[in-house]
């Protein structure tokens, strides 16, 4: 351990919990492994195969139940035991304290790429390069494995991605003959354009103060650099937010909230959801996997016709794909076998099965290329979409255009206090420009208080 590390880590580790328990909830449904950790008999799944290793699991998937038992009932050697910790918040908060405590983690732990950085600083995940996951990298995407790398080590197996793309109200823009927006310069013009010809009916979209995951990858569309930190070196820190790329993004949003172009709904809340239904915003700059949310849009229009395109750009000639969201798999420190635990996450989706199941059970996009070139997935009609054929032209070539990015160390502080600044930002009482300014004053702030050094 490098000096200075414990010390640190402690008190991330302490940080980090106590973050986590206030912004969990109750909806990561079933929670087999409680409060007592991981355990090899208290599994969600049957056990096929007596007698022989058993790896823990905690993943929140819709297709896991699925995908495990394909796995365990084409394995004699070694069986897979699942429970569902809770979702996101749920399980992060569980995973952390086992962790704290130094017992009750799972051999293999579903974590977002955004939140891999925080169990690093917890010595929670194991470097698999000591176990043999380099010979799997041509398995992920160049972007997938950017995320899960960090210095040297690689900290995670990358299951799914979330390329990012502009969903539109096709018959809106239609109805007032405005062309598909392909640069962030037109999509203000589009937006100038909707509100005029709607008499303010209809705006272009929606600003959400708590849309953190979406803001990270305007920050990286735009050229940015929010984090540089590394495993290798994990007492540094660089943090750049009021940068000028930073502060083009700020000021491009908060220019169109202040001439009343988009909305300022909180994202994941009915008003979002009423909004986007019925026809009140008519693009949503969302990932792939939204595409399951718009059919249940509250308050839909019976008459509305959505499409996808990608992503708008800064620079048309030189364009940048993102990404917001998806998972991985890391292994925890208190695996019993690290090196079979990371030859289980490595192959869990390995068998054209269960990449099948995660697409169609899951409603997973693989960080898989050949999964995403391939005419099973390419070809793939989604039906309320028209039969329009997303993952070929639209999301695939995102994904697979998609170069990676380093997230914060300390993801739910910096999440909270983007959220506060830009709330300020958008109802006035600060300028975009500040609102940049405070974050990094108080990031620094917060990083050195941590025990981090910046450079």
């Amino acid at each position: 351990m490098i000096k200075g590390k414990g010390l640190l880590a402690a008190g991330i580790t302490t940080a980090l919990a106590a973050a986590m328990v206030g912004c969990s909830n109750d909806s990561g449904g079933n929670s087999s492994a409680g409060g007592d950790g991981a355990s090899k008999t208290n599994c969600t799944n049957e056990i096929k195969v007596k007698d022989v290793p058993v790896v823990t699991y905690w993943a929140w998937f819709e297709d896991t139940a699925q995908t495990v038992d394909n796995f365990n009932n084409s394995h004699d050697d070694v069986q897979i035991c699942w429970s569902n910790a809770g979702q996101g918040a749920d399980a992060y908060t569980k995973l952390s304290t086992s962790l704290q405590s130094k017992s009750g983690a799972p051999d293999i732990v579903q974590i977002e790429y955004d939140w891999l950085n925080s169990f690093l600083l917890q010595d929670g995940l194991v470097d698999m390069t000591e176990y043999g996951i380099e010979e799997y990298k041509d398995n992920y995407t160049e972007g997938a494995w950017r995320d899960v790398s960090s210095g040297d080590g690689v900290y995670a197996v990358p299951v799914d991605l979330g390329p990012v793309g502009l969903w539109y109200r096709q018959d809106l823009f239609e109805k007032y003959s405005i062309p598909i927006p392909t640069t962030w310069d037109e999509y203000a013009a589009a937006a100038e354009q909707l509100a005029a010809a709607s008499g303010g009916e209809t705006l272009i979209g929606n600003f959400a103060p708590n849309g953190q995951g979406q803001h990270y990858a305007f920050l990286d569309q735009a050229g940015a650099v929010p984090f540089d930190f590394d495993n290798g070196n994990p007492t540094e820190i660089s943090i750049n937010h009021n940068d000028d790329a930073s502060k083009k993004v700020f000021d491009y949003w908060i220019d169109l909230v202040d001439r009343d172009l988009v909305g300022t709904d909180q994202a994941w809340t009915p008003e979002f959801s009423t909004a986007l239904g019925s026809g009140r915003y008519a693009t949503a700059i969302y990932p792939v996997w939204y595409n399951i949310h718009i059919p249940a849009l509250e308050g839909a229009d019976t008459d509305a016709v959505w499409r996808a395109a990608p992503i708008p750009q800064w620079d048309a000639a030189n364009p940048k794909q993102v990404n917001w969201g998806g998972s991985t798999l890391g292994v925890t420190v208190q695996a019993d076998d690290a090196e079979l635990a990371t030859k289980v996450a490595a192959e869990l989706y390995e068998p054209q099965e269960n990449k099948e199941l995660g697409v169609e059970v899951g409603g997973l996009f693989l960080a898989d290329p050949e999964m995403i070139e391939s005419a099973y997935f390419q070809d793939r009609p989604y039906d309320f979409y028209g039969g329009q054929q997303l993952n070929k032209e639209v999301f695939g070539p995102a994904a697979l255009e998609y170069k990676g990015v380093t997230f914060s160390p300390f993801t739910q502080f910096y999440y909270d206090e983007s959220q506060r600044l830009l709330s300020e930002a958008i109802d006035g009482s600060m300028s975009a420009d500040e609102a940049a300014d405070e974050l990094q004053a108080s990031l620094e702030a917060y990083a050195t208080e941590q025990g981090f050094t910046l450079k």
